[in-house]
C-alpha cells in the first residue's frame, strides 16, 4: 500500500484515489458542498485556501491546501502545461 503526502503531514492511499482535480469549477464545488451535507468530506487544508480536490474510491472527497503541479509529481504523473490540458 503506498501513501501520498498530501501537505501537512496527512496522507492517502494511492490506491483508493480515483481523481485528483482542480477546486476551480462549478461541477466540482457542488460536488464539495453535496459531499459535506453527507459528513464524505475530508477537510485536509489546515485553513488555508484549497487547492486541490482528491476523489477517492469510498465516496470520500478529500481537499488538500498543495496544488495539483505538487501532488502529481508524488503519485508518479508528470506534469501537464496549461496548454496540454484540454
Amino acid at each position: 500500500m503506498e501513501l501520498i503526502n498530501i501537505g501537512f503531514g496527512n496522507l492517502v492511499s494511492a490506491g483508493r484515489l480515483l481523481a485528483l482535480v482542480s477546486p476551480d469549477s462549478a461541477p466540482i464545488k457542488r460536488l464539495i458542498q453535496e459531499s459535506r451535507d453527507r459528513g464524505m468530506l475530508i477537510d485536509a487544508t489546515y485553513g488555508r485556501k484549497t487547492a486541490s480536490v482528491l476523489i477517492m474510491d469510498s465516496d470520500h472527497v478529500v481537499l488538500s491546501a498543495l496544488p495539483l503541479e505538487k501532488l502529481a509529481p508524488r503519485l508518479g504523473l508528470e506534469n501537464l502545461s496549461e496548454d496540454e490540458e484540454a
